[in-house]
């Protein structure tokens, strides 16, 4: 019996399109005998502990924010996924390390969709260890060990290979699918996932 192919997606915390996407990534693992690989990438990744102003992220940009922000509301509001009003950024470096740290205890796609969550819906810093614990702690994961995973920085070298392996393949924006040496970029819906599991036979699950 061969293992299940793979579908890797490069992603971040802090990118509403990635949140976005979770969806139909839960949609396509539960119907089709797939592995599901989130590889970190890091889109802002000088942004400070204290976060940043939605303002001073996007300066000189000619952004219209709040046009922005209705916008992705809009989109939210479609796929079924709440999105609050946030009015910041912040580093999602120690949030990836978690991450690393929740595959590790079988709980990878709780702690991806409840850090979402915590980040564009409720606004929190996920730069901040208090919130990533509570983050963990909400998902059943035990704090302690979180927060020593946290101190030690215990997935510093996982998420680095992350990190080098978006430069080598050079990957500039998330989500990025890789399947089958096959590159997508940008939110796909789970239509498009699905031709692309059925067009590789793919085989359904069965219940």
């Amino acid at each position: 019996m061969t293992d299940p192919k793979l579908l890797e997606i490069f992603s971040d915390y802090i990118w509403p399109w990635c949140y976005f996407i979770t969806g139909s990534i839960e949609r396509i693992q539960k119907e089709f005998e797939i592995d599901i690989r989130w590889t970190a990438f890091p889109l802002h990744r000088d942004t400070p502990e204290q976060g940043k102003t939605l303002e001073e992220l996007f300066k000189g940009r000619n952004i219209d924010i709040d046009q922005t922000m209705a916008h992705l509301k809009q989109v939210a509001r479609g796929l079924g996924l709440p999105f609050g009003d946030r009015k910041m950024t912040y580093n999602s470096r120690l949030a990836q390390e978690l991450g690393k740290w929740a595959e590790s205890k079988g709980k990878g796609h709780e702690f991806h969709n409840a850090t979402f969550i915590a980040y564009f819906v409720d606004g929190k810093n996920i730069g901040t260890a208090d919130v990533l614990i509570g983050v963990a702690e909400s998902i059943k994961l035990n704090g302690k060990d979180a927060e020593k995973a946290i101190q030690e920085r215990a997935y510093k070298e996982a998420v680095d290979s992350d990190w080098k392996r978006s430069y080598e393949l050079k990957v500039n924006a998330v989500p990025t699918f890789l399947f089958d040496s096959q590159v997508l970029v940008g939110a796909q819906k789970y239509e498009t996932l699905e031709r692309l599991m059925v067009s590789d036979n793919i085989k359904r699950r069965t219940f």
